[in-house]
Parts: structure tokens; C-alpha cells; sequence
């Protein structure tokens, strides 16, 4: 008896037990719609306000990469308007080459539809997820479908459509198709009513127009904010960036399951040959050297080599020296507009830009870039300001989480005239931008807001901050000496009148003399303005805080490496 209450005990506990064929029976394939659609705060909509900033940042950041693909200078037209009860609609307009019909509905009404996924050269959009994730946030928070207006041509229709995501099949729903009426040549509209908030801040959509026009001084931006005010932020130059060209990956950081990847999916029939064709930068001569440090034949064929012949192969890579990874898949600034592009929105009285050499990180090619701006409104008890960039688009958020961030922080900027904490970002009248341009950017999460922490990455940034802070160092230098010349001139001018009165009463000279040598002081005084330096007239104080300079930048780098 005590055996059964036992068991019935049990049975309570335990419940009604289930096979692996019923919980089989609940188990089932997730669309990605469906899946962001859970989880919409991976791709930057997890607050109203950010909301509203994510939404224009795909729309724009469609418009400027049709245009440049398309070699057209963009004109994108930018217009929020605000609907009443938190509610706005999104408007963004561009020049470019327009939208074929029957892609329309997949490029803004389906996740991960794009052309740029298996594209080996910069571009802003990755993995097609942006402009259609847009149309998702619009639709749950809305119930309203996107308007999209194309034309591809002066003597084409211009085709309208009403557009939803079907979220369980990852596919879009066309609800309504129609020629219309479109008074560019050629170009995209697209409208997005959405749920949001309008602020002005550092973090807004204000900030982002602002900060997207310093890096793309070739576009035009016209903005209308949702209290209908217009900014037009006008291009600098006529001259379009540089066309980036697909290329093979570097050997340098490729990874031993991509490797084995590669190895399987190569039409090479030697491993001398698959070194040779799928990776660039290697020629015979280099294949043969990894080859031979990898203690692996010339011959041997890629599909047959095993998990260690991989792993000896990675290590004959990286005790190889290969070239460094050419830059016509990138698309920099250049120091030239950087500089051009931070005079036209930044106020200053001094500026430099560097742009330094490729690099690789995981066999990627990448260019970091950086300029700063010095005076202006800003005091010198603020913290500086920081702007952050991928690929031309402006990280608003995550600043803290972000590679940029400690590569400024690592940096030592009292060795250029700028006071910092320890662990923190430094203080003065200062603008900082710092623009990574890759193939890849690798990015934190989804939402495209911080750089991860790669070490090849925070030391190229580190090198060109260093660069760039020696030019600010030299001038802040130079400007104190100034400062403390003119206090000596003030000094001396101030007693060349009593000079000369005393020299013509010891000289028993005429009133005529007198003047004479005060006018004589003067003039020599003047000769050698802003040269006391070069006639041994120096200034420690301000000597020594500068003098160590390039003893600082070198302990750091040997800490880098």
C-alpha cells in the first residue's frame, strides 16, 4: 500500500510526462522578420527617439549609396513631420538612379535582401536589413504600409506602391500599385509613418544630418525638421569619392574556418595555386615561401589538406610577409576633404586631418582616418567633442562600448597641450572625428552603433590620433610661445618711451634725438616679431610640457605592439 502512494506521489510532481515526438510536434522554423520583429531593439528601435533617428539613417544611408554606385552627386531631400500624438511621418527623397519595378517590393519589403552581403569593397549597407527594418518598426508601431515613388530614367514611368512585410514568410505584400506623376528625371521617395519622439541633442536627427554632411562633402542635404525649419547643408566639392572595386580577401587574420571554407569551394587544383588566385597580394614567389614555412607541398590539393595541414598553413601565413592589402576596395576621405568637410560645419581657428595606410584585421582591409578642429565656441573646461564614423555614417550611440572610444582614451593628450583624467576622454576646445572606412566594418551588434574591440583596429586609431595630435600639439605650442612674446612686447613697449628719455637725458640729446631712439626701439622691436624663438628669447614654462613629445608616442607604440 505505502509502495502505491508512493508512486501516485510521484505521478503529481512529475505531471504528465511528454515523448519527444509531441514537444517535436511545437517545433518550428523562425523568419528573420519574425525575429526582429521581437526583437526590433537589436536594430536601433528601442526607444522612441532613437526610432525616429534609425529610420532616417537607413533612408538616407539607401539614397547616398544608390547615388555614389549610380556616379551621381546626391541631393537627398529629408523632411519630418509631426502628425500629433507622438507620431510622425518620415520623407526621404533623393537624385539617384531609381528602383526597377519588380525589385521594389524585396529591396524595402524583405529582411536580408540585398546585393552587398558577398560584396568584398566599402559600402554603407551590409546586410540588407536597414531600410526594410524601417518599414517593419513602421508597420508595428503604425499599422501603416511604407509609399514608395521610383523613377529610373526622364523618359520612364514613375511607379508608386503601398508595401508591408508578411513577418512569418519574410516576404513582401504589394497593397497598392500605380503610375504616378514624378518631377525628377529620376530618383526614390520613400514615406514611413512611425511612432517616435523629436529632441534636439547630440543623439538626435539634427546631429546626424549635420555630422553625415561633414564626412560626405560631395552631397547636398536639405532638411526640414518637424517644426518646419530647413537647413541646407550644401557640397564642397564636385569631385565624387573614388569608386571602390570588389577584391580577394589578404591572407593576414583569415580564420581557420574560413580557410577550410575557401580550400573546399576553390577551383585551384594546388595549394600553390589557391594561394596564389583566391587570396590577393600573394604572388608564386610568396605562395611557395608560406608553403614552405608551413612544411606543406606546392602541390598537394586544396580539398585533401586535414584540420592540422590547416592549421600549419595559418601559421606559414602569418610568419610570411606579405604586402599590405590594397585599397581599391576602400573609398577614404582623404585629409583634404576631411579637412574641407570639418571647416564647413565646425567653427575653428585650427585644423588638421590625417588618413593613414591600409591595414587588415581578419584578413580585411580597413583605413582609419582622423581630423580635428581647435577653438571656437567650445571652453577649454568641456570634455571634447567626439564624432565617430563607419563607412562614411555617423555612430551616435554606444559611444562608451566602442573601439574609437578607447583608442581616445588610451591616448596621452597632455603631451599635446590638452588636460585628461585617467580613463576618460580628454578636455578642451576640441572637435575629434574619427572615420573607419572597411569592406566589413565590424560592428557590435545589428544596429550599427559601435566598433568592436579588434586590437588591429584601436592601434591604427590610436597612430592616427598620435598623428594628428603632434600637428595640434605643435600649433597650441606655437600658440603660447606667441602668448608669451606678446606679454614681453606689451612689457617693453610699455617702458621704450622712459628708455628713450633716460638715454637722451645721460646723452644730453635734443627732444629730436629722443624721439629718434624711442622710433629706433620700436621698429627693431617689430623686426623680429614672432622671432624672440630663433634669438634664444625662450619661454621653459611652456618648453617643457611639449618636450617629450615623441619619447611619449613611442612607449605607446612599443605598448601597442
Amino acid at each position: 500500500m505505502a509502495g502505491k502512494k508512493t508512486e501516485r506521489s510521484k505521478k503529481k510532481r512529475v505531471g504528465n510526462m511528454k515523448t519527444a515526438e509531441e514537444l517535436a510536434k511545437k517545433q518550428k522554423e523562425v523568419s528573420v522578420a519574425e525575429f526582429f520583429e521581437r526583437n526590433r531593439h537589436l536594430l536601433g528601435f528601442d526607444n522612441k527617439r532613437k526610432a525616429l533617428l534609425t529610420v532616417v539613417k537607413e533612408a538616407v544611408d539607401n539614397s547616398l549609396d544608390a547615388c555614389e554606385e549610380a556616379r551621381i552627386l546626391p541631393e537627398v531631400k529629408i523632411e519630418i513631420i509631426d502628425m500629433g500624438n507622438e507620431r510622425f511621418r518620415v520623407i526621404v527623397e533623393d537624385n539617384g538612379p531609381g528602383i526597377i519595378k519588380q525589385q521594389m517590393p524585396k529591396i524595402f519589403a524583405k529582411l536580408l535582401y540585398g546585393s552587398k552581403f558577398f560584396s568584398r569593397k566599402q559600402g554603407r549597407g551590409q546586410q540588407g536589413i536597414g531600410i526594410s527594418a524601417a518599414l517593419l518598426y513602421a508597420q508595428l508601431t503604425t499599422g501603416r504600409p511604407a509609399k514608395v515613388t521610383s523613377k529610373t530614367g526622364p523618359n520612364k514611368e514613375a511607379n508608386y506602391m503601398e508595401l508591408r512585410i508578411n513577418t512569418e514568410k519574410n516576404a513582401p505584400e504589394i497593397l497598392k500599385e500605380e503610375v504616378v506623376e514624378f518631377k525628377k528625371d529620376r530618383g526614390t521617395k520613400i514615406e514611413l509613418d512611425i511612432e517616435a519622439t523629436y529632441q534636439k541633442g547630440d543623439q538626435s536627427v539634427d546631429a546626424y544630418v549635420k555630422q553625415t554632411a561633414i564626412v560626405n562633402p560631395h552631397a547636398t542635404f536639405i532638411y526640414t525638421t518637424p517644426k518646419a525649419e530647413q537647413f541646407v547643408f550644401a557640397r564642397v566639392t564636385e569631385e565624387l569619392p573614388k569608386e571602390p572595386q570588389e577584391v580577394k580577401p589578404h591572407p593576414y587574420g583569415v580564420e581557420h574556418g574560413i580557410l577550410t571554407k575557401m580550400l573546399k569551394a576553390t577551383e585551384s587544383r594546388t595549394l600553390q595555386s589557391f594561394l596564389t588566385n583566391d587570396f590577393s597580394r600573394v604572388g608564386p614567389g610568396t605562395a611557395k615561401e608560406i608553403c614552405d614555412k608551413a612544411g606543406l607541398l606546392t602541390n598537394m590539393k586544396p580539398e585533401e589538406l586535414t584540420h592540422a595541414h590547416v592549421d600549419k598553413l595559418i601559421q606559414g601565413i602569418r610568419e610570411t610577409k606579405i604586402i599590405a592589402p590594397s585599397p581599391d576596395c576602400l573609398s577614404p576621405i582623404g585629409e583634404e576633404l576631411m579637412e574641407k568637410g570639418l571647416r564647413k560645419e565646425i567653427n575653428a581657428e585650427f585644423y588638421a586631418a590625417v588618413s593613414r595606410s591600409p591595414s587588415v584585421y581578419r584578413g580585411i582591409p580597413f583605413v582609419v582616418e582622423c581630423s580635428l578642429a581647435y577653438g571656437g565656441e567650445q571652453s577649454a573646461e568641456e570634455t571634447v567633442r567626439l564624432m565617430r564614423y563607419a563607412n562614411r555614417v555617423p555612430l551616435l550611440y554606444q559611444q562608451g562600448s566602442c573601439a574609437t572610444f578607447k583608442s581616445i582614451i588610451g591616448t596621452n593628450w597632455r603631451s599635446y597641450g590638452l588636460q585628461q583624467s585617467t580613463g576618460s576622454l580628454p578636455q578642451g576646445p576640441v572637435t575629434i572625428i574619427i572615420h573607419l572606412a572597411s569592406v566589413w566594418p565590424p560592428f557590435t551588434s545589428e544596429a550599427k552603433e559601435a566598433l568592436a574591440h579588434y586590437p588591429e583596429i584601436i592601434k591604427e586609431i590610436k597612430l592616427a590620433l598620435q598623428e594628428v595630435g603632434r600637428k595640434l600639439g605643435s600649433y597650441v605650442n606655437k600658440k603660447r610661445r606667441l602668448f608669451a612674446e606678446q606679454k614681453k612686447r606689451s612689457f617693453i613697449e610699455k617702458y621704450i618711451p622712459h628708455v628713450s628719455e633716460a638715454l637722451a637725458e645721460l646723452l644730453k640729446l635734443s627732444k629730436n634725438d629722443q624721439e629718434k631712439i624711442k622710433e629706433n626701439l620700436k621698429e627693431l622691436l617689430e623686426k623680429y616679431r614672432g622671432k624672440l624663438e630663433e634669438l634664444g628669447v625662450d619661454n621653459p614654462e611652456y618648453d617643457e610640457e611639449f618636450a617629450n613629445i615623441g619619447k611619449v608616442e613611442e612607449v605607446q607604440d612599443e605598448q601597442s605592439d
